[in-house]
């Protein structure tokens, strides 16, 4: 992910912000149920997992079927770019094992062409929604990134995408799970003009997206709208501090679910992801062993002593 990238990390101050006051409130006015967690990586199709993630020699076709064997979820970015029709929905769903959750990006299209607004985004959204709701029990959330210049002067475009598109929990609950990531600086600047649009969020109960990245801290706004955590963690190649960062990472979250989180979907970007698998390995890890947890780890294939020498 170019977003936030830099050449050099050095005095870069990871530590992790204070959680905005509001999100404990909303944490504890959540229906009590089970913790879920997802964890996973932005891509699939990486051949320079062969051999390792997958069998070696496994045909690309293939890398779908065997990626969610190793992981529960994926930041699905291609349809960013392109609406799957519906030989690729029932493909995906298909050869997706049991349990596990696609998270669609909102068509580019929609968020940046059209800025959300129109008969065409309006069609446009209204297919979208409806062709990734063919992945059902399958589906996990669906997210939208808004362009960096969509800034705080347009909010109003926002609420009549939502009112169009999404119910009240008075007229019945929104039928996908969705959440927003703002990246514009302004919404950051501006403290009040951002917990208005939360408090907007949290009445259509959409979630909010954080982004851990070393060249934007603003966009880490810890300011939750829902029961639910959207991370987009982006290490370093696996430098020390993407390891040190998971873990206070780990130490916010047992107080969060303390507090009554419900879901969590982290999804691990690492420089052009060939080593996403590893941070991922390391937060399923983590998150076992910290929050009791029982998730299943990735094999490695060509690993003889297993995940654990690869830390």
């Amino acid at each position: 992910m170019d977003f936030g990238k830099l050449t050099s990390i050095e005095g870069i101050q990871f530590a992790l912000p204070a959680a905005h006051p509001r999100t404990t409130h909303v944490l504890a006015q959540g229906k009590k149920q089970p913790l879920q967690v997802f964890v996973g990586c932005p891509v699939w199709a990486c051949k320079e997992w062969q051999g390792h993630l997958y069998p070696q020699n496994t045909p690309e076709k293939q890398f779908l079927q065997h990626y969610t064997r190793q992981f529960n979820t994926i930041e699905l970015n291609t349809t960013h770019y392109r609406t799957p029709d519906d030989l690729t929905i029932q493909r995906w769903y298909k050869e997706a094992g049991n349990g596990f959750k696609f998270c669609p990006k909102l068509l580019q299209a929609i968020t940046h062409e059209h800025q959300l607004t129109g008969n065409t985004a309006d069609q446009l959204t209204t297919n979208f929604l409806t062709q990734v709701a063919g992945l059902q029990d399958k589906l996990g959330l669906v997210f939208m990134q808004l362009p960096p210049y969509f800034s705080p002067s347009e909010v109003s475009k926002l609420q009549s995408f939502l009112e169009k598109h999404f119910q009240l929990p008075s007229q019945g609950r929104q039928p996908l799970p969705f959440a927003i990531e703002f990246r514009h600086e302004g919404w950051f600047r501006q403290s009040q003009a951002f917990e208005k649009v939360c408090q907007l969020l949290e009445t259509y109960q959409i979630a909010t997206v954080l982004c851990d990245v070393a060249g934007r801290r603003d966009v880490l706004h810890q300011r939750l709208t829902t029961p639910d955590l959207v991370l987009r963690f982006v290490g370093n190649g696996l430098h020390p501090t993407d390891y040190s960062r998971t873990d206070e990472w780990i130490q916010q979250l047992k107080k969060w679910v303390a507090e009554g989180l419900q879901n969590a979907y982290l999804f691990i970007h690492e420089p052009d992801n060939t080593k996403a698998p590893e941070m991922a390995a390391y937060w399923l890890t983590q998150l076992n062993q910290h929050l009791g947890l029982n998730l299943k780890m990735p094999y490695f294939y060509g690993s003889k002593k297993g995940v654990d020498t690869l830390f």
